[in-house]
């Protein structure tokens, strides 16, 4: 098992941090200057757990992560791989989660490039391997959710039954937080479904894929995170929110 996290993404509405960097080395650091970032808290909770390589799917702003990638390894003792996603700045996470599918072969604790989160969440995850689970999305189930979520609606034993931010809130078992555990044997039907998926539409997000592997009859399990701080960031609120909660770890 070893880490991964999507860190290709831009983040626009991060500017002007996000001029100069990709979103997961956006500073999270009360005072902004960059001392601690969403990606070095990931990796501080991947070297908790355990884990001792991870690789970072790098596209946009990429040279800034190859900038930091020794001083990165020996800040958490981690084996960095550097995956490049050649369409970083056209098409979405599908593909970019696709890029890393030699990767998910080793079995992967995923991690969303922007998903500021304790490292209780890794261990929950780690603590509900087993019985047959093969892939185990992290699930808030506490937060009142709103239209700009992931959400989830699963059915006991049969796990995931959709996955998308496009239902009503109310139907919602919970949020996606952005970390999932994929066991190696799972590898194969992901990267199929993701291929799928972008071919489709390279705009679709990866939670997509999952849902094309709902849809083939592959059983998607949850492991809720209880009431944990936590956040997604997307733009600046969400980045004060973060930094707050950067300051609890």
């Amino acid at each position: 098992m070893i880490g991964l996290v999507l860190a290709a993404g831009a983040g626009r509405r991060l500017r002007p941090y996000t001029d100069t960097l990709p979103k997961a080395l956006v500073p999270v650091d009360p005072a902004g200057e960059g001392t601690t970032t969403v990606l070095d808290l990931t990796l501080g909770n991947f070297a908790e757990v355990g884990l001792t390589e991870a690789a970072i799917v790098v596209g946009y702003r990429k040279e800034a992560v190859y900038e930091r990638k020794a001083a990165l390894e020996k800040a958490y003792g981690i084996e960095l791989t550097l995956v490049d996603n050649d369409k970083a700045e056209e098409w979405n996470n599908a593909y970019s989660l696709w890029c890393a599918r030699d990767v998910l072969r080793e079995g992967v604790i995923l991690a969303n490039g922007d998903t500021v989160h304790p490292v209780s969440v890794e261990r929950t995850l780690l603590g509900a391997r087993g019985a047959g689970r093969r892939i185990i999305l992290a699930l808030d189930t506490v937060k009142e959710l709103a239209e700009e979520e992931m959400k989830v609606v699963t059915d006991g034993p049969k796990g995931v039954r959709r996955i998308t931010k496009l239902m009503d809130p109310a139907t919602a078992t919970g949020e996606y937080i952005g970390v999932t555990l994929i066991e190696p044997e799972a590898a194969a039907d992901l990267a199929d479904a993701l291929k799928t998926t972008f071919e489709r539409d390279p705009d679709l997000y990866y939670e997509d894929g999952y849902q094309e592997l709902v849809n083939r009859g592959f059983t998607l399990d949850v492991a809720p995170i209880g009431d944990v701080p936590w956040v997604e960031i997307d733009n600046h609120d969400d980045l004060a929110k973060g930094r707050e909660i950067a300051c609890l770890y």
